[in-house]
């Protein structure tokens, strides 16, 4: 009696008799699966009569023999590939020791799951010490952004773009939440805290706005769907030419006229082309991709702490004066979008990878623009100052909740 063989990829090679396999083998339990205990129960339980050939593949890692091994002694031979591969991001070189782009990928990772410490670092040192930051230009800025979404872009392929605009229901559940959620919050929330009118028009405004590039950043930290983020900001800020014109003049009483034109440009220049490259890069050019993927998620969180960091330099005097109140307003209004966007998109169906990506969108903003628009339309500067508090606030929540994503992978994306 003869039974197939599987190697560890799922592939099914050729018979083995088998008097050579019954209950030899160990049962695994997928807690096991390490390379090495692998390597070392096959060896374990390897029959007498497999060569010294097949007795040191079966101990190698990642190595196809390139003549077959297995013979029979007391049957016609009959060739076996056997197949033995570790999950690459761990595998060991022949001495046991990390390669230098592993050594990287450790790195990035420790410095990626202290994102949170390295924006909170960044903002407070933006306050308490605002000249660290009189060397960032906007080149600089546009740079950084451009180089994370390029990164960002490395993770997806055409097809995962494709995919997600194929994702209806998550698309419009996050432009839906994205200009009902904010707003809404934005409004009752200065309601709630009696905010003088010029903190609650700024504060209404910054809810107006679109979701912002920093929402697409913090998404590919917390290993959201990134294809879904970038494809949910081009949207919702397209569509601020109307929305967030429509909104504030019924919440705030107050009309803002937006950039149509600058707003389209800066979308295709920082978040489109880059991510699409990135796709395409992905896509065709794999061995580049794998060579400089693991410095890109240290590229991103470098550059949210420094934008959040500059932002607070740039306001700094006015978030001193302003007080708590404005602190307080500004974090409710975007703990209810982070909340209301999980808990909404989970109450519709959503699955948990989409609705984080859902809640991420929601609960950060375009501050910047929020800053521009308030600048420009009203008259009491102070009113731009719930906006730079705010870039402050989704960033320091939006950080926080990646560093907790990061470490808990839904089950969808576990196969």
């Amino acid at each position: 009696m003869r039974s197939s063989f599987t190697s560890l990829n799922g592939t099914a090679n050729r018979s083995i008799p088998n008097r050579h396999l019954h209950t030899r083998i160990p049962s695994l339990s997928s807690k096991s699966l390490d390379p090495k205990i692998l390597h070392s129960a096959l060896a374990k339980t390897a029959p007498p009569s497999i060569s010294t050939s097949a007795q040191q593949a079966l101990t190698s890692p990642c190595k196809t023999p390139s003549k077959p091994i297995w013979r029979s002694s007391n049957q016609r031979s009959r060739p076996v590939t056997l197949l033995l591969c570790s999950n690459s991001s761990n595998t060991l070189s022949a001495d046991g020791t990390k390669s230098f782009r592993d050594w990287i990928e450790v790195v990035g990772e420790a410095v990626s799951t202290a994102f949170p410490l390295w924006v909170a670092l960044g903002c407070l040192l933006g306050l308490v010490k605002p000249s660290s930051f009189d060397w960032v230009q906007p080149k600089w800025t546009i740079l950084g952004i451009t180089l994370t979404m390029l990164g960002m872009g490395m993770t997806l392929t055409l097809d995962d773009l494709k995919g997600a605009l194929a994702m209806r229901r998550e698309l419009l559940t996050g432009f839906l939440l994205q200009y009902s959620v904010m707003p809404l919050s934005g409004f009752f929330v200065s309601k709630l805290l009696s905010l003088p009118s010029y903190y609650a028009a700024g504060l209404i405004l910054v809810g107006c706005c679109p979701g912002g590039t920093a929402s697409n950043i913090v998404t590919y930290i917390a290993r959201g769907n990134v294809a879904l983020s970038v494809l949910m900001t081009a949207a919702s800020t397209l569509s601020a030419v109307v929305m967030t014109p429509f909104l504030t003049a019924k919440l705030a009483g107050q009309y803002v006229a937006v950039d149509a034109v600058g707003l389209l440009m800066s979308t295709l220049q920082v978040v489109l082309l880059p991510v699409l490259a990135g796709a395409f890069l992905n896509q065709y050019f794999r061995n580049i991709v794998h060579f400089i993927s693991p410095v890109m998620p240290p590229i991103a969180v470098a550059t949210v702490a420094v934008l959040c960091g500059n932002a607070i330099a740039q306001s700094a005097s006015a978030i001193l004066m302003s007080g708590r109140q404005v602190v307080l307003a500004a974090a409710l209004l975007h703990a209810s979008g982070f909340s209301f966007g999980y808990l909404l998109s989970r109450a519709l169906g959503i699955d948990v990878s989409s609705s984080r990506t859902i809640a991420i969108e929601v609960g950060m903003q375009n501050s910047v623009l929020g800053v521009v628009l308030a600048s420009q339309h009203f008259g009491n500067p102070l009113t731009a100052v719930p906006c730079a508090v705010s870039s402050v606030c989704h960033s320091i929540f939006g950080s926080a909740l990646a560093g907790i994503w990061r470490r808990s992978i839904p089950n969808e994306m576990q196969d």
